[in-house]
């Protein structure tokens, strides 16, 4: 491998290990890393460190979107008087669907990233002219 190949490799890997702390261990603090290496290397030529940036910084932002909305839809529109635990139900059930879904296309991204291979997840994977 050249020293380029690892370079490229290492900060892939490092993208993909910061979203996965800021969705397990470290919310916030991974977030505020994983920005500022999206706005240091988002002007990146490497398809390998272009992908894997977008794919993070992406779902992180499109995670945290949909979480906040659901528990903002659950609140407004639940019934606050008698169906208190149906309400936290969907709170938990909401939850963990969507945060699983996005620990699983974590790993998988990280498992790319450790083989040295670009990764965009599925509605991300947008035609652009680069």
């Amino acid at each position: 491998m050249d020293k380029d190949s690892v370079v490229q490799r290492r900060i892939a890997i490092v993208a993909e290990t910061l979203y996965l702390l800021n969705l397990m261990i470290l919310p916030g603090l991974a977030f505020i890393l994983l920005t500022i290496l999206f706005f240091k290397y988002r002007r990146s030529e490497s398809v390998v460190i272009f992908s894997h940036l977008r794919q993070t910084m992406g779902l992180s932002v499109i995670g945290g979107f949909s979480v906040i909305a659901t528990f903002s839809f659950v609140a407004l529109f639940g019934n606050t008087s008698a169906d208190t635990a149906m309400k936290w139900m969907w709170f938990v059930l909401g939850f963990t669907v969507i945060h699983s879904s996005l620990i699983l296309t974590g790993v998988y991204g990280l498992v790319k990233a450790l083989n040295d291979q670009p990764f965009v997840f599925g509605f991300l994977n947008r035609k652009k002219e680069r």
